[in-house]
């Protein structure tokens, strides 16, 4: 009962103090808007892919673009919490590192489904074609997506000391993610060149956004792997490094 309680309280403040940064969440409307409106728009000129126009195409790919930069950003919030001397107070509660560990990581992964959830309310004013359906099945796909790459951060960030050093490493993570997960552009085809299809193969996120193609583009998009191939992934590659960031917590004093 300790350890559930203790998981609650440190979901239940990483929530609040997401809520209550309201500068953060009005700015994350701006990002995945520009990319929708401006980077989408004008890539129309390349015509379509399939069916799909391109901003039907990138959508998903910005949603988990938005999954992934707030997933990782959450990470600063160890570095904070050692600063202030919240952690050391944390490590000395009454309850195991995986309980802290998965607390925290649950909190910061019910934020980043958070500003997911706003991406995807931007497709409909945009005029992206979506049901409540989809808005339900999508949502456990971006909770999942969420546990490994928030694990990520958290597992970095607890080996950081800086700010400044953790902003260096979790950009030079998050690009090649993110421009090697098939969010932007296909990976796979003739054109594509055969380096890059087998890097994007070993990406994680490369999983997560075709399954939230699947999901949100139905029959007008074609699989790079079936749904429950890439749920599977998913689910291995969270329990990987959960099972990391606890073990980095673990060694935290």
């Amino acid at each position: 009962m300790t350890e559930i309680r203790g998981i609650y309280t440190l979901w239940l403040r990483e929530v609040k103090r997401y809520l209550r940064d309201r500068t953060r969440i009005v700015s994350s409307f701006f990002q995945p808007l520009l990319w929708l409106v401006i980077f989408g728009s004008g890539m129309r000129v390349s015509g379509t892919i399939g069916s799909l126009s391109y901003q039907q195409y990138i959508f998903p790919g910005i949603i988990g673009q938005t999954l992934l930069f707030t997933s990782m950003f959450m990470g600063i919030s160890v570095i904070w919490d050692r600063e202030f001397g919240f952690l050391k107070e944390i490590l000395v509660a009454p309850i195991s590192r995986f309980s802290i560990f998965l607390g925290k990581m649950l909190g910061d992964s019910t934020d980043a489904v958070i500003q997911g959830i706003i991406v995807f309310c931007l497709g409909l004013l945009l005029g992206i074609p979506l049901s409540v359906i989809e808005f339900f099945e999508v949502l456990p796909l971006m909770l999942l997506i969420t546990f490994g790459l928030v694990s990520i951060g958290l597992t970095i960030a607890s080996f950081m000391e800086s700010l400044e050093s953790f902003g260096v490493i979790q950009s030079f993570i998050n690009l090649p993610l993110f421009f090697l997960s098939g969010a932007l552009f296909p990976i796979r085809g003739e054109q594509v060149p055969n380096w890059l299809q087998i890097v994007s193969n070993f990406n994680p996120l490369t999983y997560g956004v075709d399954a939230l193609r699947t999901v949100v583009l139905g029959a007008a998009w074609q699989p790079l792997y079936p749904l429950y191939f890439d749920v599977a992934v998913v689910c291995c590659f969270d329990v990987l490094m959960i099972a990391l960031g606890t073990l980095a917590f673990s060694r935290s004093k």
